[in-house]
């Protein structure tokens, strides 16, 4: 007890602690607040968020609180859904001058095992989108965020940029981007884009991934094009060839090769083993089998009893017709062929030439579009999801805040009590292994054998007795050590002993076996009626299954129906 108190004492202490911490860090954010935009979800998102209002995207998004918090979010709220909702900014934010930090939380309830949980955020609306026609092709400048579904697993980081020779837009993707944490606690995504090309992908403040935009080593496709690309319109010559060997013409097949001669031959030096019973099938008729009673030699045709090895033959070396064994045929050659020689015509693989990429540019720094809103478009099969705190900021410094501040404190909590969860599951497992060490060793005690089936059932729902039943069974083991310990101390108390053993064991499988019911002092309520007819009932339809299965068992049909 006094190990609890100071467990609590010191987790009240932490939380104290952090509560200070982050106010302090709150007003530091509130005095020098430099966030472009900042959406909390402590106010309902409707009127300000707009949700997509696409036939296919009818999720419902729900204004609720974090599971354990007051803190409310934007929520995921049914599964097997397509959703879509955005809010417009106030005005655009450029991505191309200074340092700009996305950023926002996540947390998965329900865990995630296929579907996205990434934002998006818009180009302006010239671009050819609506906030009610909101859906997957309304173009975007970035999406970010963790997806995960079958063998996708990552942190998406896909940013779109315009070609300024061919003007079409390209999707670039992050190469070998981090995992999505596998577990139903906050977390908080963090990218960072740096005025010297650099990217930054932080998982709850901890760097993940830094990327160029620049290098073709971190996105796929580069960013900037080649400068040589194949000719498309340039052909193989229909003389190349592209054969590195070829058969030797003037190769010619030995006359002594023969290609009709067999692979395997009988061993001829083979001899039939003493003892060979050439009378003796290999199979016989089972014996002990009888012709069913309901069997109908008109419907089911004439039955014959099944077959069962010849017991005469496990004795012997064989039985039946005895046959030479086949072995390789030391004449087989197989269909010849001509032997492989260089080929003097040989010109390699044939690839097109190489000309200049007419959508070849250079740049110093991406053209990206800016942004000017944040939508959330995703398929997901799980509910539970639950977005933010989504920010916007002008320096990473600021996001760093927002994290010690909205993020930190939750996270701490949540995992505290993961912690407190697993510790209590670690302490209940540990119990459930003594009680099931008990039951395997009082299994294996011969005259109990009959009842070993039922008591390897019971290790499963024995902690359904109920708490009373638990603790007289823990009474019954510890005095049954106790006796055995001073059967040990003093052997001239052994048969004493022995019959105490036999008295515990026998009380508890009356309890295991038989659900540990005593007999009844009062009348027996309706409920108890009840509960006795629905087990009546129970054991009435499990023999009728019975019966079922016995009937409905397939009999055997006659060779000639085979």
């Amino acid at each position: 007890m006094g190990e609890r108190k100071r467990i609590s004492f010191g987790l009240a202490a932490m939380l104290l602690f952090i509560s200070c911490s982050s106010f302090q860090l709150l007003c530091a954010s509130d005095d020098h607040d430099d966030a472009i935009f900042y959406e909390s979800f402590d106010e309902t998102f409707e009127g300000h968020w707009i949700v997509s209002d696409k036939d296919d995207y009818n999720g419902v998004w729900k204004h609720a609180k974090s599971e354990g918090h007051d803190d409310y979010g934007l929520l995921v709220s049914e599964k097997a859904r397509k959703y879509a909702i955005v809010k417009e900014l106030d005005k655009p934010v450029s991505l191309k001058d200074g340092t700009v930090a996305l950023q926002f939380e996540t947390r998965l309830q329900n865990g995630l095992e296929c579907g996205g949980a990434y934002l998006k955020y818009l180009r302006p609306q010239e671009a050819g989108w609506k906030p009610k026609g909101f859906d997957n092709e309304s173009p975007y400048s970035i999406m970010f965020g963790p997806d995960k579904c079958g063998a996708t697993n990552k942190v998406h980081f896909i940013f779109n940029h315009k070609n300024p020779k061919s003007g079409e837009y390209v999707e670039h993707h992050l190469k070998n981007p981090p995992s999505v944490p596998s577990d139903k606690l906050s977390h908080v995504y963090t990218a960072i884009l740096k005025p010297s090309n650099e990217l930054r992908i932080l998982i709850d403040g901890e760097e993940k991934k830094t990327a160029n935009f620049l290098s073709a080593e971190d996105f796929e496709p580069p960013l900037i094009p080649p400068k040589t690309i194949p000719d498309p319109e340039d052909k193989k010559p229909e003389d190349w060839d592209e054969r590195a060997k070829i058969p030797d013409p003037n190769a010619v097949k030995p006359d002594d090769w023969d290609e009709d001669a067999p692979m395997e031959i009988e061993d001829e030096e083979a001899e039939k083993p003493e003892g060979w019973l050439d009378d003796e099938p290999e199979e016989i008729d089972d014996p002990d089998a009888t012709k069913p009673e309901d069997w109908d030699d008109e419907e089911d045709g004439e039955w014959e009893a099944p077959k069962i090895d010849n017991p005469k033959c496990e004795a012997a070396p064989g039985c039946g017709e005895w046959k030479r064994p086949m072995k390789r045929n030391p004449a087989y050659k197989g269909k010849w062929h001509a032997p492989l020689i260089d080929n003097p015509n040989y010109k390699g693989i044939w690839k097109p030439r190489e000309i200049p990429n007419p959508d070849f540019f250079e740049l110093e720094k991406p053209d990206f579009e800016p942004i000017a809103a944040i939508g959330i478009e995703i398929w997901t099969m799980q509910d539970g999801i639950l977005f933010d705190n989504i920010l916007i900021a002008n320096d990473d410094k600021i996001a760093e805040s927002y994290r010690e501040t909205t993020w930190k404190p939750k996270f701490n909590i949540e995992k505290e009590k993961q912690k407190a969860e697993e510790l209590a599951t670690s302490d209940n497992s540990g119990f459930q292994k003594k009680i099931f060490e008990l039951l395997y060793k009082i299994a294996d005690i011969p005259f109990l054998s009959a009842y070993k089936t039922k008591i390897f059932v019971s290790k499963t729902s024995i902690f359904s007795f109920g708490p009373i039943l638990l603790v007289e069974c823990l009474q019954l083991y510890f005095s049954l050590q106790e006796l055995i310990e001073k059967g040990e101390k003093q052997p001239n108390i052994t048969i004493g002993i022995l019959v105490s053993i036999v008295a515990v064991f026998v009380t508890i499988f009356f309890k295991i076996l038989f659900g540990g019911k005593k007999p009844a002092r009062v009348e027996k309520t309706n409920t108890e009626a009840a509960q006795t007819s629905n087990d009546q009932s129970s054991e009435a339809k499990e023999e009728n299954k019975e019966k079922e299965e016995t009937s409905g068992a397939p009999r055997r049909r006659s060779r000639r129906e085979n």
